[in-house]
């Protein structure tokens, strides 16, 4: 976090570790490059810093409260501001294009329009107290665990749940008075008791006139997802109404990145590891010692290894076999025992080496088309000896990997749309990636995230972005989407990953 503000003290300089993750994470999806998205971030989280210690200094001298967003989505919106800022002053080609079009239209200018017509979640959000907003916005969108959101904002744990019910009570009640307010044409007002009396109740069905209504009127169905706190829909519509563009893809990332226990800068998540909340030294500490062991370790073997065995020595000589034909222990490879502290923090064993391949040259590749199971080549007929078939060099499945695994997930489904996401497992080790799979309903994705998409018909592929393109051997990665639907919206049940086929997880 080079160039940011100096902390004034040890509780912002805690602030600065848990927001600044949130703000590169965001910036990076409206960039086109990671020295962008860290450019981005840093100018943005500086203003937004600025802006935020202004407004702290005016309550201080006014003794009035000044209508505010909490710490992180305050430098969430900085980031989208300095992103105008930049397509402004000649500096756009570095942002997504899909972000460009959305500066220059008018779902942008509601953002900074007349206030009554800005997004109903935004303002509700900021009429909130700043700690109950704090704590709607740390637990649905952020996606932290509540225990850890209580000892962050010095809550009682045990009484936090229900205070978390009545914030977001008190959120409704206030998007709902919000929605009243906006200058609205007749038809939408005719629907505004309707609307408040079917999100009240979990169980209550939706005229088919008003699902029509919604179906049209944008702020009117901003208003529903922010009035209805039942069947999950409020993390979208907070993250969408607050955040604006690409509010959706960062509510998936911080979902996903909460689910792996990817804490980042934030020590909210480490508290539950035994991580004291602001307390850089004892990763630093962890790791140092973790590097300590593994060289402890790794001299140790080599010790052992390198000790003289002599003849009278039966028992050793039983355990390790004829020793007149083994290489002498000098004459092996000593440089393996370094690698295991080659990820710092964590012990990692070195590859053992292909003992058919000669000294400097690369191991002979896979003759087997990859992306099929290991019981595929004992059907093909072929006899002992003979090569097994190849396929065209520009065979995509001759560049697969073994064997993959996809897990496809509908995060949430509404009137005509819905968001998904699709996870990958790859068993071997990526260079890049190309998922692809086949709606059997007539699908279409509208916007993707963490990859590029293309579609033709119901045929649907996506590319890897700039950044997730390599992927380590068992390792993971995932896109989410939003797309529409008619009628019956079933997943796919066919994946492939670079021309591979991939099974399904269930």
């Amino acid at each position: 976090m080079s160039d940011l503000p100096t902390p004034q003290d040890a509780a912002e300089a805690a602030l600065f570790s848990e927001c600044w993750d949130a703000v590169l994470s965001y910036a990076d999806l409206c960039t086109s490059g990671s020295a962008a998205a860290t450019q981005l971030a840093t100018e943005a989280f500086t203003h937004g810093i600025h802006e935020a210690r202004s407004v702290m200094a005016r309550t201080k001298n006014t003794g009035r409260r000044t209508p505010r967003l909490p710490r992180i989505p305050l430098l969430l919106n900085s980031v989208r501001t300095t992103a105008t800022a930049w397509e402004a002053h000649g500096q756009g080609h570095r942002l997504d294009p899909d972000l460009r079009l959305w500066l220059n239209s008018e779902k942008a200018a509601r953002y900074t329009g007349p206030p009554l017509h800005r997004p109903i979640a935004l303002r509700g959000l900021r009429d909130l107290q700043e700690p109950d907003a704090a704590l709607l916005w740390l637990v649905e969108v952020e996606a932290l665990p509540l225990p850890a959101v209580a000892r962050r904002l010095g809550l009682d744990p045990v009484a936090a749940a229900e205070e978390l019910g009545q914030v977001r009570a008190l959120f409704r009640d206030r998007c709902h008075r919000n929605h009243l307010d906006t200058p609205m044409d007749a038809n939408c007002r005719s629907y505004a008791r309707l609307l408040d009396a079917v999100t009240r109740s979990p169980g209550a069905e939706t005229p088919e006139d008003l699902s029509q209504h919604l179906s049209r009127c944008v702020e009117c169905a901003e208003a529903a997802g922010c009035l209805r706190l039942h069947g999950g829909g409020l993390p979208a519509a907070l993250a969408g109404g607050v955040i604006g563009w690409g509010g959706l893809a960062y509510l998936e990332r911080r979902r996903r990145a909460a689910e792996a226990g990817m804490a980042g800068g934030r020590r909210d998540a480490a508290v539950d590891t035994g991580i004291a909340e602001a307390k850089e030294a004892a990763p630093r500490v962890g790791r140092t010692g973790l590097l300590v062991a593994a060289v402890i370790v790794s001299g140790l073997a080599l010790t052992v290894s390198l000790m003289p065995f002599g003849a009278g020595n039966d028992g050793g000589a039983a355990a390790r076999g004829d020793s007149a034909d083994r290489q002498p222990v000098a004459e092996s490879d000593v440089s393996s025992p370094p690698a295991t502290t080659r990820a710092e923090g964590s012990l990692v064993s070195p590859e053992p080496a292909d003992p058919s391949a000669d000294a400097g040259s690369k191991p002979a590749p896979d003759p087997e088309p990859q992306g099929t199971s290991s019981s595929s080549a004992d059907t093909r007929g072929s006899t002992p000896g003979s090569k097994a078939p190849t396929k065209p060099a520009d065979s995509d499945s001759a560049k697969s990997p073994a064997s993959c695994e996809v897990k496809y997930h509908i995060v949430d489904e509404w009137t005509d749309g819905f968001q998904a996401t699709v996870t990958v497992t790859s068993a071997a080790a990526l260079d890049s990636w190309r998922i692809a799979w086949t709606f059997g309903d007539g699908q279409q994705v509208t916007q993707m995230w963490d990859g590029t998409v293309a579609q033709n018909g119901s045929h649907v592929t996506a590319t890897a972005a700039d950044y997730n393109k390599s992927v380590a051997a068992g390792g993971s990665f995932a896109v989410g989407f939003l797309g529409t639907w008619h009628g019956t919206n079933a997943a796919p049940d066919t994946f492939t990953l670079n021309g591979g086929r991939c099974t399904a997880a269930h």
